[in-house]
């Protein structure tokens, strides 16, 4: 599937026959009673979320509060951590996200992330986006050129690179290898975008320009995004939850539209960290 069709042809968490209606967009992402220990030390406990398709909703809090780890969780890249455990349920619509049965690959594939540190591949920046295109079953290579210029022009990188798709990826600077790594991610025609703390190993300038790109993203992918910078979660996002450490493990104590929880948190917590007085 190209980029280009993702939007017209039917999204591949849903049966052919089963797609949700536009006019009533229920909830995308599921999280029930949600916990996740490193060994015997919790990083958070009895998380329960609803996250809506097509906005970004932020997730923020101080450090060690469960933000980072939570996030992993939902494309289980927690797999790969020894002695992790999740319990608890997420599901993506009709993906039981944890069960032992689903296709770790295939979840990977609808549910992308984007690290803190840009993390290309040591290849060519063409490589960078056909590699997981061939790894992933596209071999035509009309195809795959197609791809690439598409989600290149889409992370605003096109102009830029056009001229020396063969030069390694890694010479690019720091701004440009985190538009790569999300035009990588897109690639793949995900549903789901997770970004942890994106911008925050970036320059001021391209920082603004991830920004940018994050917010054009809207209406077309489910973004969540672990951030710090308050103001950055005030300018971009729709929905946002609050973390906070309670007795040693992180716990979610408020949601909401971006607006209200910044602008008329219920929670005292929330309030004293969205003003400074606390974090």
């Amino acid at each position: 599937m190209r980029p280009a069709d993702v939007h017209t042809k039917p999204h591949p968490l849903y049966p052919t026959d089963e797609q949700p209606s536009a006019a009533v967009p229920a909830p995308l992402i599921h999280v029930n009673n949600l916990s996740l220990h490193y060994g015997d030390r919790p990083a958070f406990q009895d998380v329960t979320l609803s996250i809506g398709p097509g906005g970004i909703t932020a997730l923020v809090g101080p450090s060690g509060c469960g933000k980072t780890s939570f996030l992993t969780a939902l494309n289980r890249l927690t797999d790969l951590i020894p002695g992790c455990r999740v319990t608890g349920e997420i599901r993506i619509e009709n993906l039981d996200v944890l069960a032992p049965q689903t296709d770790v690959i295939r979840l990977r594939r609808l549910v992308g992330m984007i690290f803190q540190k840009p993390n290309p591949f040591p290849l060519s920046i063409q490589n960078n986006l056909s590699f997981p295109l061939r790894e992933h079953g596209l071999r035509d290579p009309v195809q795959i050129a197609h791809t690439t210029e598409t989600v290149l022009q889409g992370v605003g990188l096109w102009d830029e690179v056009k001229d020396r798709l063969d030069s390694p990826a890694l010479a690019l600077s720091g701004g440009q290898q985190q538009r790569l790594c999300i035009a990588r991610a897109l690639a793949l025609s995900p549903a789901v975008l997770l970004m942890d703390e994106p911008c925050s190993a970036l320059d001021p300038l391209s920082s603004g320009l991830v920004e940018d790109l994050i917010v054009n993203l809207r209406g077309r992918y489910m973004v969540v995004i672990v951030t710090h910078n308050l103001a950055q979660a005030r300018r971009i996002a729709d929905a946002a939850a609050f973390f906070w450490v309670q007795d040693g493990t992180g716990r979610l104590i408020e949601t909401g539209t971006a607006r209200q929880l910044f602008e008329a948190p219920r929670d005292a917590l929330t309030a004293a960290y969205i003003s400074g007085m606390r974090g």
